[in-house]
Order: C-alpha cells, then sequence, then structure tokens
C-alpha cells in the first residue's frame, strides 16, 4: 500500500537535503543533487533508495544512445562484408581465390561474410579441387538484412536509444553488438523527479526551513552523548522518531553446508560413548585397500570399472615384511591361488576407509579400543540418483575381551538414537572381510518403509590373525550421504552437491 501522507519530523537528515535540492519539481540528475545538496554520493544513493521506498521520489528509466563506430559508419559507404560478397558474387567472381586476389574482401573480413550471406540465405557454397570454395546467389532473396536495415536507421537518427528499437530490431541490436567496432552505446545518466506525495512533502519542508531560517536545525540527533547530558542540555534538544515500519534488507549470513553439520553430529555422537576418531590419506596401496581385508587379487572390486587407480611412480606404503609374508600365506591357504605383490603395491583412492583402521590395528596391536574415522571414499561408478564416485563414509572398530554382536548392535542403536533414529532393526546378511554380518535397518515414516543404511560384523579370522591381534574385532561402516537423504528428504543424492542457494537457506538448522 503506498504512503498518502509522510511528516516532515520522520524523515532522515539526510533525505531532507535531497528533497530541498529540487528548485522546482523537475528531474534531477545525481551529479546535480551531489553538487545542490553537500552530501558525498554514497549518501545521496542511500538516500534515494529511502525516498523511493517511501514514493516520494522516483527513478526515471535511463537508456543508451546508440551510435555508429568505425567499422560501421565504413559498412555504410562500402557495405557489409556479407553485402560486398554477394555483390562480388553477381559480378561473376565465383570463387574466394578471385575474390580476395582481387582485394573485394580481406583474410579478416572473409569468414564473417561467409558465415552471414550463408545463415542469410543469400548464397551456396560448394567446394571443387580446381577452384576450391565457390559461390551461387539464391534466386529471390531478401535485398537487404535486418543488421542492414539498422544501421542506416542508426545512421540517419541523431538520438536514437534502445528504447527507440522494435522487438525484431533489438534481435538485430544483439548482433551487431557482437561484432567489434560496428556500433556504441553511451549511457545517459539517471535522473529523479518528484512524485505527487513528493511535491507536497517539499512545499512543507520548504515552509519549515523559511520558518526555522536554516536547515541545520532539522538535524535531529538519535542517540544521546555525554556532553548532552551535561547541565540537562538533553531538556533542549530534538530527537529524531524512529521509523519502526522501515523495509530493512533480508539478511543471509553464511552458514554450514547441511552434510557438514550432519558430520559433526555424527562425530558428536560416536565421541560421546567414548570412540577416539583417527584419520588417514586418500590414498592407499592396493595391498591395504584389498589384500589386508582378505579380498582375493583376482576379485571383481578391483576392476578399473570399480577402482581408481592412480600412476605407479606413486608408491604408497606397505606393511613391514613380517606383516607382508603373513597376509601373502592367507590369501594362499584361504583362496588356494598365488599371490603377486605386484598387484598389492598398486596405488589407489580407496574405495573405503577401513585402510585406515586395519593400519591403526597393525600398528597399536591393542587388546581394547573404540574408534572410528569420517572420511572420503572414491568408487569408479556411473553418477546417478542414489551413486557418486565419491562419498563420505563413516566406519568404526571396537575390539576387546569379552564383546560380542550384541555389543555391536547395542553400540549402533545406541548411536542411532543420538542422531534422532528410533526404529531400528537388524537383519542377517554376507559381507565378504566380517562372519557373521548383519545389515541395520531403519525405519522411514515419509517412504513408510525399511531402509538399509549400514554394513556390520565380526571381522573374519583371516582379516585380524596377521596383525597378531587375538581378541574379537567388531566393524561397522556405511554412506553418511544416505543418512543425508533420509534425513532432509531427499530422493537424490546429487542435490547435496547441488548448491541451491535457496534450499541452503530454507533447511532448518535442526531437524526434527
Amino acid at each position: 500500500m503506498e504512503n498518502t501522507q509522510i511528516h516532515i519530523e520522520d524523515l532522515h537528515p539526510i533525505e531532507q537535503k535531497i528533497i530541498s535540492s529540487f528548485n522546482s519539481f523537475s528531474e534531477i540528475s545525481i551529479t546535480d543533487l551531489e553538487e545542490l545538496s553537500d552530501l558525498t554520493l554514497d549518501q545521496i544513493r542511500r538516500g534515494l533508495e529511502w525516498l523511493k521506498y517511501k514514493n516520494i521520489i522516483k527513478s526515471n528509466k535511463t537508456s543508451s544512445l546508440i551510435s555508429l563506430d568505425e567499422i560501421g559508419r565504413n559498412a555504410i559507404e562500402q557495405g557489409l562484408p556479407e553485402r560486398r560478397l554477394v555483390n562480388a558474387v553477381r559480378d561473376g567472381n565465383i570463387s574466394l581465390r578471385t575474390i580476395l586476389e582481387k582485394g573485394l574482401l580481406t583474410q579478416r573480413e572473409i569468414n564473417i561474410a561467409i558465415s552471414k550471406a550463408k545463415s542469410n540465405k543469400w548464397v551456396t557454397i560448394t567446394n571443387s579441387e580446381t577452384e576450391g570454395l565457390t559461390f551461387k546467389l539464391i534466386e529471390n532473396f531478401e535485398n537487404s538484412s535486418g543488421e542492414e536495415l539498422l544501421l542506416n536507421k542508426i545512421f540517419s537518427s541523431k538520438h536514437l536509444t534502445e528504447t527507440d528499437l522494435t522487438n525484431s530490431e533489438i534481435e538485430f541490436f544483439k548482433l551487431l553488438i557482437k561484432r567489434p567496432k560496428f556500433i556504441r552505446f553511451k549511457k545517459e545518466e539517471e535522473k529523479v523527479s518528484l512524485t505527487n506525495l513528493g511535491k507536497k512533502v517539499k512545499t512543507q519542508l520548504d515552509l519549515k526551513n523559511r520558518n526555522d531560517k536554516t536547515l541545520a536545525k532539522l538535524e535531529n540527533i538519535t542517540s544521546l552523548a555525554s556532553e548532552h547530558l551535561i547541565a540537562e542540555k538533553w531538556k533542549t534538544l530534538t530527537f529524531r522518531p524512529i521509523d519502526v515500519n522501515a523495509q530493512v534488507n533480508m539478511a543471509n549470513p553464511g552458514r554450514k553446508h547441511p552434510l557438514t553439520d550432519l558430520i559433526n553430529e555424527i562425530r558428536e555422537a560416536f565421541t560421546s560413548l567414548g570412540f577416539v576418531e583417527i584419520d588417514g590419506d586418500y590414498i592407499q596401496s592396493a595391498f591395504w585397500n584389498f589384500d589386508a581385508l582378505f579380498t582375493p587379487q583376482d576379485h571383481a572390486a578391483r576392476d578399473m570399472q570399480d577402482t581408481f587407480y592412480l600412476s605407479e611412480k606413486i608408491k604408497p606404503k606397505l606393511g613391514n615384511k613380517n606383516l607382508i609374508k603373513k597376509i601373502a600365506d592367507t590369501h594362499r591357504q584361504g583362496w588356494k591361488d598365488s599371490w603377486n605383490i605386484k598387484i598389492a603395491k598398486k596405488p589407489v583412492l580407496r574405495t573405503h576407509t577401513t585402510p585406515v583402521t586395519l593400519k591403526y590395528l597393525s600398528e597399536t596391536k591393542t587388546d581394547e579400543a573404540r574408534i572410528f574415522t569420517i572420511g572420503r571414499v572414491f568408487r569408479n561408478e556411473k553418477v546417478s540418483y542414489k551413486h557418486l564416485v565419491e562419498f563420505n563414509q563413516i566406519e568404526g572398530v571396537v575390539t576387546g575381551k569379552q564383546i560380542t554382536l550384541r555389543d555391536l548392535m547395542g553400540i549402533q542403536t545406541e548411536f542411532y538414537k543420538k542422531i534422532g533414529i528410533k526404529k531400528i532393526k537388524f537383519w542377517p546378511t554376507y559381507f565378504p572381510y566380517t562372519e557373521p554380518s548383519l545389515q541395520s535397518m531403519i525405519f522411514n515414516s515419509t517412504l513408510n518403509k525399511w531402509i538399509e543404511l549400514f554394513g556390520m560384523g565380526i571381522l573374519r579370522p583371516e582379516v585380524i590373525q596377521p596383525f597378531g591381534i587375538r581378541n574379537l574385532v567388531l566393524a561397522w561402516g556405511g554412506g553418511i550421504e544416505r543418512i543425508a537423504m533420509l534425513k532432509y528428504g531427499i530422493s537424490d543424492v546429487r542435490d547435496l552437491y547441488n548448491n541451491k542457494i535457496g534450499w541452503l537457506r530454507g533447511l532448518s538448522k535442526c531437524q526434527l
């Protein structure tokens, strides 16, 4: 709803100075306002926005003055390159070689001439071994192109602006802009004028200024200072009212990405359960990524279709000689096949975070531990609504003297509760390096069905015995993006990385 009444006392001193700078009710430029009002350019622009919002002034739309540039003026006299090409062909110069040799077009002009003449459907082009490129005029083509007509209009007009162009001319105007030094346009300075309400406000303000004799007395204060309190000077001061209905800009402060929030939430959940976080490198050897997990060297997961292999100039560390021998013997006994250290040495981008936890167990040989790791993993898969080539994974292990599979289910249940998931169940399944193995299932009320989430189990003896670990090791892992999809109601995992500002700003910080 428009303002119909303004109180002079409610106006900021900057606004009052701008209004007073209008010597009449005619429009005025910003440059003139700067000279007349004794305000800075920044103050003027700020005050103008306030006054526009209050419907006291209006901004008159500016448009660009259009004129011919150097090549555009030459085109009026000599014709556009495409026109000169057509004229040359009409005069019997049908080959490109002849046209260039006679200087009818320069080497610099010929490409644009051919392109434009062809798009205008003025000529057809053939290529022969003897003549090279040759041209033939198309019968009954239009005499003038839109660009030619617009150039003539600009030439004949002394004061042509964008608002003077028709819709079709605007399209040709855009084409001419792309051609260097054909046309130029100079933007006119923005001008402002008083609205009908503004004229009334100026009349009132002029009257008040005459009564007060000086504009300075209108500069009411907005806050008390120590000198105002001395000798009770505040009693004689006038305070400018605050407009509580004034529009303010919407603030959009920076915030963490929702996926980062979820990772921090998961980290806090496991830390509160007594776990210690560890970290490791993205680049691992196939030894730690596959062999240490008792994955056979001819397993399909090792193929390039599933794994990102790196240049063999990169040489990630293997285990010590004793550990390498133990794992090699385990493979030969378990898979009844030869084991090749060259395959184990191949560098890969880790396909899971398990190499990090295995290295930790190998180095510490601890009897009791609660550790977890969060990090990126990489899979050579086709990107789809549920798959990414890189994603975040949470993984953890627990080892101790008297631990069972029931302890693992209890830990997972407590973890899910801490991130707001309450309906959980576990389902028997198969994983290559755990036995027994379980799949955790959570109930999604939006989809009204059970969803698979984490895989878990007890690490097989073939995995932990080469490390010299005597106790059972409980292990689990899963993708964090999958939890994010369920938590934030996303059906396509790619939406997490699309950087849609509206979604990022609109997502609640705390999910119930």
